[in-house]
């Protein structure tokens, strides 16, 4: 149904008194109308502002939960409390960091790196989470970038001994053992390659001592073909072995005998 609205027609006569009243109404209902969209937009605001701050609240309480669980080391349990909490409050650094935590404690390093990230992101004025993204990384190996991230750490927070005696200190050390065995690594390799390129030493095939070694394995080559062994089995059943000589070629009777072997 179309809205009604007072429209004043051309050449008709309208007192003045008439024309300022029903000015006066229009512009009340103006501001009727104006009041109500003003308390429809606050009540909808305010609703969204009670709706986040259940979330918030929701989110602590799972939290804490789950820092307990942690604490006792039911770190897959805590997990689940953390992932709750997240979907409420998806960008809290701290739920991150501390599943980042849990997951090192469970040797689950690449997942650590990635959480360690994620609050690095979301806060990156944290220097816990620097710190705690320079420990994933370095249960990755990866020394280089773990330092970085403790450096980082201790920018934000110079007077952190922590940081300073035992991270930094530790991801250096480690840092002066690779290199020292990558340096040995390639003299090794070098040595290797310098001794495959060795010639071969020119033996002497004529020397004495070889055309010695050499006549003495012929003799010994002569006597065993010399003499040759047959195993010979009777007509009775008997079994007999004969040594075949060179100078004795004669054979038993081969009808009283059957070759064996």
């Amino acid at each position: 149904m179309a809205s009604f609205g007072w429209k004043r027609k051309i050449g008709e006569k309208v007192s003045k008194a008439t024309s300022q009243q029903f000015e006066a109404e229009a512009a009340d209902d103006k501001d009727l109308g104006d009041d109500d969209d003003a308390n429809w937009v606050h009540a909808a605001k305010r609703r969204k502002e009670i709706l986040l701050e259940d979330c918030v609240r929701k989110s602590k309480e799972l939290k804490d939960e789950g820092a307990n669980l942690a604490e006792n080391r039911r770190y897959r349990e805590a997990l689940v409390k953390w992932d709750e909490a997240l979907q409420l409050t998806p960008e809290d650094a701290t739920l991150y960091e501390m599943k980042s935590q849990v997951l090192m404690s469970l040797h689950e390093m690449f997942p650590a790196v990635h959480a360690a990230e994620m609050a690095v992101q979301r806060n990156p004025r944290s220097w816990d989470a620097w710190q705690t993204l320079g420990r994933a990384q370095l249960g990755l190996g990866e020394i280089a970038l773990a330092i970085r991230s403790f450096q980082v750490s201790l920018h934000i927070f110079p007077m952190n001994p922590e940081v300073w005696k035992e991270d930094l200190s530790w991801a250096r050390k480690l840092q002066e053992q690779q290199k020292a065995t990558k340096t040995e690594s390639v003299e090794a390799l070098a040595k290797g390659k310098e001794l495959a390129q060795e010639p071969i030493p020119d033996y002497d095939f004529e020397s004495d001592e070889i055309v010695a070694v050499c006549a003495a394995i012929a003799e010994k080559e002569k006597a065993l073909s010399a003499a040759k062994t047959m195993v010979i089995v009777s007509a009775s059943g008997a079994v007999e072995t004969v040594t075949e000589q060179d100078n004795c070629p004669v054979t038993p009777d081969e009808t009283l005998f059957i070759r064996a072997r």
